[in-house]
């Protein structure tokens, strides 16, 4: 008598199964990356704008190296996966549309950077809908390791330059060179130096977080010491690179600034990041830990067999995430289309007001950089013994690259042949009646200074806070209300401290600005065009 062993039918059993399974993961991935492919494409716009960025900027170009890792890092998990049956998850559904409409604000606030955020954060929701919970969790790390793709930290330029400035000067202090500064420019005896954004170390920090924790992630299986080297992986490039710039002043400075000021200063710097990073990575790899053993001989998997229900379903849930996440550009688009005109206006301001006579000549070739207005006027004023510069923008209808907060608009540009930036801050000044912060800037020359005072006037909102002004932009146009916005930048000369420039400003500010207010509501309200 014969018969089949319960071990033999065990592994017929998983055989049969083995096969189905396999099929039906790959219609659910295919399904999943033409899910993820059509809402790139529907967001083509902030695809765009995020590959320009990688173009451009060699802070982040590593961004193009970013989804083949991740897919890399996937399917060195295929294994395991394989031991999880994709399941629909629609709760998905819900957090895809919050990312969508975290994504229209961001857009309505032209913020591009929480736009590309909500963007690549819908691929692992998507992953999270369409195959469960379970696989996402699974490739938790690959899915998350695709937000290095965002072009995300310039805001951190400006703190990083005043770190290696203090860090330089200081050093430059103990070593026993003396150090005159003004912000981020400082002379030693041998010469003069700055600290421009390209000395902030935001390149090597950011390659240093996205190496570190990507070797975190493949050296060590604790959360902890993956955690520990990632954070030591954001510490440690800021001090490097402070001492990285302490030691090209310092070759210039003994070599009677004959080394270290040309190509060789970036080929020092990136020789000394490259050193750093590579001692880091190998004293880390002192604790490292191998990865478990995914190659298993068993599989089980829960697979179900009624194929025709998975495919509609999948097809069903496909279609809805798409949907779900077309809505807001389709609202977007519907946003914009809405006919402004914007060609050819003018702001006026008086001839004459409150003693403040327009003068026919500038006291200085100086102009603040705003890209994308609509109008824009730049007059010089006189009262007795006190000059003005006034500068006005003005933004009929914000997009991007047409928009008061932007990071093309600035006082003076990097490296000016003329003028130099050597301090900015916030002020507390009165502005009709009350206190107001503004942004002091202090600007300069071979023969000439200047303090400047600047603000942001939206609906009669004044405002230096970006965030501020961003969520006032995006409630304007998903309201429906008129979206324009203006900076007031006000300039005077000064000698020794600016003290007396700043009470100048203040009497200028006090008498001119109803007259200034009532100028940019002339323009948004009923339109000054010129003929």
């Amino acid at each position: 008598m014969t018969g089949t062993t319960p071990q033999a039918l065990t592994a017929s059993s998983v055989g049969n199964q083995t096969e189905p399974a396999i099929l039906q993961w790959r219609f659910m991935a295919i399904l999943t990356l033409a899910t993820i492919a059509t809402i790139l494409a529907i967001y083509h716009q902030t695809v765009l704008s995020t590959v320009s960025i990688w173009l451009r900027s060699e802070t982040f170009t590593h961004g193009f190296f970013i989804f083949p890792i991740s897919a890399y890092l996937i399917w060195l998990k295929r294994k395991s996966l394989a031991e999880i049956s994709p399941c629909a998850d629609y709760r998905g559904l819900i957090v895809m549309a919050g990312l969508g409409l975290g994504w229209l604000l961001a857009d309505a606030g032209s913020v591009q950077v929480i736009a590309q955020l909500c963007l690549v954060a819908m691929i692992p929701v998507a992953v999270w809908t369409m195959l469960g919970l379970r696989v996402a969790r699974a490739i938790t790390f690959p899915l998350g390791f695709l937000f290095f793709a965002v072009p995300f930290g310039e805001f951190l330029i400006p703190p990083l330059m005043d770190f290696t400035a203090n860090f330089v000067v200081t050093a430059l202090q103990v070593t026993g060179i003396p150090v005159f500064r003004e912000g981020t420019f400082f002379t030693i005896p041998s010469g003069q130096w700055s600290v421009v954004e390209g000395c902030s170390g935001l390149r090597y920090l950011i390659a240093s977080i996205t190496l570190g924790t990507l070797y975190g992630y493949l050296t060590y299986r604790s959360n902890k010491r993956r955690f520990i080297f990632a954070a030591l992986s954001l510490i440690v490039p800021i001090f490097a690179n402070g001492m990285r710039a302490y030691l090209i002043v310092m070759i210039a400075h003994l070599s009677n600034m004959q080394l270290a000021l040309g190509v060789d200063h970036y080929i020092y710097g990136w020789v000394f990041f490259g050193i750093v990073i590579t001692l880091l990575f190998w004293i880390g790899a002192f604790w490292r830990e191998d990865q478990p053993d995914h190659e298993r001989q068993e599989h089980k998997i829960a697979v179900n067999t009624a194929r025709g229900t998975i495919t509609s379903r999948g097809f069903a849930v496909g279609v809805i995430t798409i949907l779900v996440a077309a809505l807001w550009p389709a609202y977007a688009v519907y946003l914009d289309s809405r006919p402004i005109k914007t060609d050819g206006l003018i702001i006026k301001l008086p001839e004459s007001n409150q003693g403040w006579n327009l003068q026919t000549t500038a006291f200085s070739d100086w102009q603040p950089h705003y890209v994308g207005t609509h109008a824009q006027a730049m007059h010089t004023y006189r009262k007795g013994d006190k000059i003005i510069s006034i500068y006005l923008g003005y933004y009929r209808t914000q997009r991007q690259d047409a928009e008061l907060i932007n990071s093309q608009n600035y006082m003076i540009q990097q490296k000016h042949p003329v003028w130099n930036n050597v301090g900015e801050g916030s002020r507390i000044i009165s502005l009709r009646g009350k206190n107001e912060t503004i942004q002091q800037t202090l600007l300069r020359a071979a023969n000439n200074r200047l303090l400047i005072w600047s603000w942001n006037s939206l609906e009669g909102t004044y405002t230096t806070n970006p965030y501020l002004a961003k969520l006032l932009l995006a409630k304007a146009k998903l309201s429906g209300q008129r979206d324009d916005g203006a900076v007031i930048i006000i300039a005077a000369p000064y000698e020794g401290t600016p003290e007396a420039a700043a009470l100048s400003l203040q009497t200028f500010a006090n008498d001119m600005l109803p007259a200034i207010d009532g100028s940019l509501i002339e323009v948004a309200e009923h339109g000054t065009y010129a003929h």
